[in-house]
């Protein structure tokens, strides 16, 4: 038997833009996710996936292109996931993740005309990133015109991101337009050395090949780290791109590498060796200096992170008297970004090596009214660790994605703090997590901000305080 037909709906009109920056159609009553379209856009739309409450499409022809529509700038866009709204004019892209906060402020946070201040947008679109990851591979993403060709004469080597929902296929990057130079430099030269020196890259089904990473860290300071990762210790060629990557930029603050013959990219359990330089950066926010080591956390937009600070103390309010908790920590940023104005700052993290960065950046700003304390949130923060700490005047909290743990929440509640100022980058989480809280603490207001343009990605800060 052949395969099921897909349906094709035509002239279909897409009318809005769901949560994930899903684009949204209504055919035959049954609200359906299309991809590759945008509001306004009246397209024919293959299904691929159908349930009973909604269904899954794709646009593959366009009758008519919205207004809203503008010129992608990157010539992988088609194909790279990394800036998915290149298409969609900035002012909508801010006009409908002002929108996501808000709805998801209604409907899973239970709130009744959600008080949504109009959403902070960035000063730069474009070279906003001070982190890139770049992946080496030997499954190079090829295009319509080279699969006609004969494969065996197509050199299959990439360094650049992974295709959307492709874990072994990688897009060979010429040009990114999300970190400021030298990033792209360098990783041009990168892939022209170990391409020229027959470098084995990655192979991410037989877990073979040297070259696994590339990660470029760059400071509003000026400084560039670069760390780069590879599958074995391969000594020879480990001295001969280093000395390369040295030799072409001297001026690189932090030149380093890591081993890495696990199964998955991440570093944060390996141990990364520093060949040259410094082995961290050094970043300023409104005169404080943090250090950030090749696994440290800080926020990829400085610029934005920095007016997402300045707002958080805004709405602390502090007088600086009153005890402050910063629940996910983090490195610290926002604790000792606060300190000034409070009479103490009490940090709890789950990560170690992260509240050790916080310690080193409070003492490297001379600040003696933090403390930062390691472990698994939900089982730190009990109601004896409150005792000994102090009932917190005003809790922050900046979670990950997956949002607060239910212990942790009930561990705020317990401890009644007059205001929390909850930051978050995922608004369904974050009001998941605000009705949970509704019982004792009312939403004054609701800020959202932009952090990641030509993406569907929004931070947003709500301030609750205490009703009884």
């Amino acid at each position: 038997m052949g395969r099921k037909v897909k349906p094709v709906f035509g002239q279909v009109e897409i009318t809005d833009i769901g949560a994930q920056g899903k684009a949204i159609a209504r055919i035959n009553d049954l609200v359906t996710f299309v991809s590759n379209a945008l509001p306004g856009d009246v397209v024919d739309v293959r299904i691929h996936r159908k349930r009973r409450s909604y269904q899954e499409g794709q646009a593959i022809r366009f009758h008519k292109y919205s207004a809203l529509r503008t010129e992608s700038f990157c010539e992988h866009f088609s194909v790279c996931g990394g800036c998915r709204w290149q298409d969609l004019q900035y002012e909508a892209q801010l006009r409908y993740k002002q929108q996501e906060v808000s709805d998801a402020m209604e409907r899973i946070g239970k709130l009744k005309d959600p008080p949504v201040k109009p959403i902070i947008a960035a000063d730069e679109t474009r070279y906003y990133r001070n982190k890139l990851e770049f992946t080496f591979s030997n499954k190079r993403w090829l295009d319509a015109s080279e699969i006609k060709q004969d494969e065996t004469c197509t050199s299959r080597n990439a360094l650049g991101f992974h295709v959307p929902g492709l874990y072994d296929r990688i897009v060979d990057i010429n040009n990114c337009y999300l970190q400021p130079e030298p990033s792209n430099r360098i990783r041009l030269s990168v892939r022209e050395f170990t391409l020229e020196n027959g470098f084995s890259f990655f192979d991410p089904r037989e877990h073979s090949g040297l070259l696994r990473n590339l990660i470029i860290r760059t400071s509003s300071t000026g400084e560039v780290m670069v760390v780069v990762c590879f599958r074995e210790d391969d000594e020879g060629a480990r001295m001969a791109l280093l000395d390369h990557i040295k030799s072409a930029f001297p001026d690189t603050t932090s030149l380093m590498y890591v081993i890495n013959p696990k199964a998955n990219d991440s570093i944060h359990d390996l141990d990364v060796q520093l060949f040259s330089g410094r082995d961290h950066l050094i970043e300023e926010m409104d005169g404080l200096k943090f250090r950030i080591g090749p696994k440290s956390f800080f926020q990829t937009n400085t610029s934005q992170a920095l007016k997402l600070y300045r707002l958080v103390k805004e709405y602390a309010g502090l007088s600086g008297q009153e005890p402050v908790y910063d629940v996910y920590t983090g490195t610290g940023t926002i604790a000792n970004y606060l300190a000034a104005s409070a009479g103490k700052v009490i940090g709890v993290e789950n990560v170690g090596e992260a509240v050790q960065d916080a310690r080193v950046n409070a003492t490297l700003n001379g600040i003696r009214n933090t403390r930062f304390f390691a472990g698994d949130i939900k089982d730190v923060m009990d109601e004896a660790f409150i005792r000994e700490q102090g009932e917190p005047g005003i809790l922050v909290t900046d979670p990950p994605r997956a949002g607060m743990h239910k212990k942790v929440i009930e561990s705020i509640l317990s401890a009644g703090p007059g205001k929390i100022i909850y930051v978050s980058c995922n608004p369904a989480t974050q009001a998941r997590d605000i009705e949970l809280l509704s019982g004792k603490y009312r939403v004054t207001l609701c800020q959202p901000v932009d952090m990641f343009p030509h993406t569907y990605h929004v931070e947003n800060i709500c301030v609750l305080v205490l009703t009884g």
